[in-house]
């Protein structure tokens, strides 16, 4: 497949399972994320792997945030399923710099093309990514028990693993409708 025809066939996929991916498929992964659009070479990000135990440590952060939002039993139980939702999770959060030309919102789209980056090369690997974000993205004690500190932004939980299923391409939207020429 040309690389043109792999970008337009670009799907998320929820359903994964399997093993957890090798270190030399986690670090080629990573390295994609590496490549993004960065000015002034700031490298405004870091990506957190939860793999294996870190599942269920993960599990229990998101169990305590809950509880700490005061959900009722279903939602401090789906809280604490989420992480199981495949075998690798890598966290991308923002290492903001202070630099006179490139603003906060410049660091955070470059940690946001890291996500889109590595999930390209997880699909290029075979495997299903997942993007995803919601309540726990935002919750002071997530970002503190990983190690995150307050100011900065989890940009997301990229969900890496095996495809349990295929899914049917989704159909491209109109470009008329999304795009205007000056």
């Amino acid at each position: 497949m040309n690389v043109l025809d792999f970008l337009h066939t670009r799907q998320s996929n929820p359903h994964l399972q399997g093993n957890t991916p090798n270190e030399e498929v986690i670090n080629n992964i990573l390295k994609a994320g590496m490549r993004v659009p960065d000015h002034a070479g700031l490298t405004p990000w870091h990506f957190t792997i939860v793999k294996d135990e870190g599942l269920t440590k993960l599990s229990k952060t998101f169990k305590s945030a809950a509880i700490s939002d005061g959900g009722d039993e279903a939602k401090i139980e789906k809280a604490a399923k989420m992480p199981f939702r495949a075998p690798l999770i890598i966290v991308i959060s923002t290492k903001f710099h202070q630099h006179v030309k490139v603003p906060k919102q410049e660091q955070l789209i470059a940690a946001g093309c890291t996500v889109q980056a590595m999930q390209m090369a997880a699909a290029s690997l075979e495997l299903g990514a997942m993007w995803r974000t919601g309540e726990m993205s935002y919750h002071p004690l997530v970002k503190e028990r990983l190690a995150i500190e307050l100011h900065e932004e989890i940009v997301g939980f990229l969900y890496i693993g095996e495809k349990a299923k295929e899914l049917p391409l989704k159909n491209i939207k109109a470009l008329d409708d999304y795009v205007t020429y000056f």
